[in-house]
This record gives structure tokens, sequence and C-alpha cells, in this order.
């Protein structure tokens, strides 16, 4: 009925059929995140890659920093573009944040009073920021309660650029359920970790490039001055 052409063509595009629809799934646990995963995972980021993963709110996208293409497929998701997207760093500690941001010593004591944890810091950014966001003055600040997001931040050596998976009128199932993230945005990134459900509220977004510290949005986090 076919020709060997034939076959090899079906084969092919078997094959690619094959490749398009396997999962893109790896399952950690955040009481031990297992480093050869979390090592596969940094591989993913430091080749361009990009990834959804798990932090101490809702899902979120992230890509390597210092990597142009990928900061740019992030910002193309989410339709927004680079010069106007919110993005935040994710980074290991506090000592970490000083070398993107600037600092006070004020700010630095209100950060190790509530960080980790579901907050966003606005930091007037540094000197050292990536060339890509030198026209921002500003960067978003996290360090997630999230063992598995610490972890890869660890691993790759330097902050992820995340943002929130969450648009206004997306279900909060899309947000919070990797088995459903996958399946609506498993196509369009390299990697989706399961860190087991999310959160449906997004980080307590904090702006510190004014006077006096004010909360710009009101999230998870809850806040006392």
């Amino acid at each position: 009925m076919f020709g060997f052409s034939g076959k090899l063509c079906i084969f092919a595009l078997l094959l690619i059929w094959l490749t398009d629809f396997q999962k893109v799934m790896i399952k950690l646990y955040q009481e031990n995140p297992n480093p050869k995963q979390i090592q596969q995972i940094v591989d993913v980021l430091k080749d361009g890659g990009l990834i959804i993963y798990p932090t101490d709110t809702i899902y979120a996208i992230g890509c390597d920093i210092f990597n142009a293409k990928a900061v740019e497929k992030v910002c193309q998701m989410k339709g927004v573009s680079s010069a106007k997207a919110n993005l935040s760093f994710v980074c290991k500690d506090l000592s970490h944040i000083a070398e993107y941001a600037k600092v006070s010593t004020p700010i630095f004591k209100l950060m190790k009073r509530y960080l980790p944890g579901p907050y966003t810091f606005i930091l007037n950014g540094s000197h050292q920021l990536p060339k890509l966001f030198k026209q921002k003055k500003t960067v978003g600040i996290r360090i997630p309660d999230n063992a598995i997001a610490l972890a890869i931040v660890e691993a790759l050596g330097n902050p992820l650029l995340s943002m929130t998976l969450k648009d206004d009128y997306d279900e909060v199932e899309y947000t919070c359920d990797p088995e459903l993230i996958e399946e609506r945005y498993g196509r369009q990134v390299d990697l989706v970790i399961d860190g087991g459900m999310g959160q449906i509220e997004a980080s307590t977004v904090i702006d510190c490039t004014v006077d006096e510290p004010i909360v710009v949005r009101q999230g998870l986090g809850e806040v006392d001055f």
C-alpha cells in the first residue's frame, strides 16, 4: 500500500506527534527535592529553556535572567513587552538580593522580617543588573518559602527571572493545579515542575522605592507596618 519512502514519512510524522504530545513534567517534593532532577531543570534553564515552577503562592514562569532570548520568550508568552513587563527576580537569600538591588539598612531589616515568604519587594536596581534590565530602574525581588524554588536558584548560581502565571481571566485551577497547568501551558515551555498543589493567591507586593514602604498589592502575605 505504501512504498518505503511513504512508510518512512509516516514514521517521521508519528515520531513528531509523539514528541509533541509527551508530557514535559517533573515531580518534586518540597521536603526533599531530588538533586539530579534539580540539575536537569538547571540544564534546561542554562540552555535557554522556560519552566513553570512552584512557589509559596501560585505557580510561576521562570527562566535564566542572563538569557535575553529566554526572557523575551517569557514576555511573549504573557503578551507583554520586556520594557513594560513587571518582572521579578527569585533570589536564594538576602545577600543574593544585594547583588542586584540597592538595599538600605531599614529595608534590609524589613525584608529580613518577612522573607522567605509570599512577598515581592520592589527595589531600585543596582548597576549589576543584566544588560536587558538596565533600562528598568526598579526590580521586583522574591525569596519564596518553597524549597524547590530555592534549590533551583541555588543550583543555577544566579536569580531566576519570574513572572506570575495568573492573568485576570484565568480560572484558579489553572494557576495552582500542576496537571491542569501542564495541560494548558505544557507546549509553551520546556518543563513543568509538579511540586504539589499551589496557593490561589499571588504574593503581596511592597514598594520600597518611595520614602515609606507601601503595599501596592495585597496578596497572600500579611503585613503589619
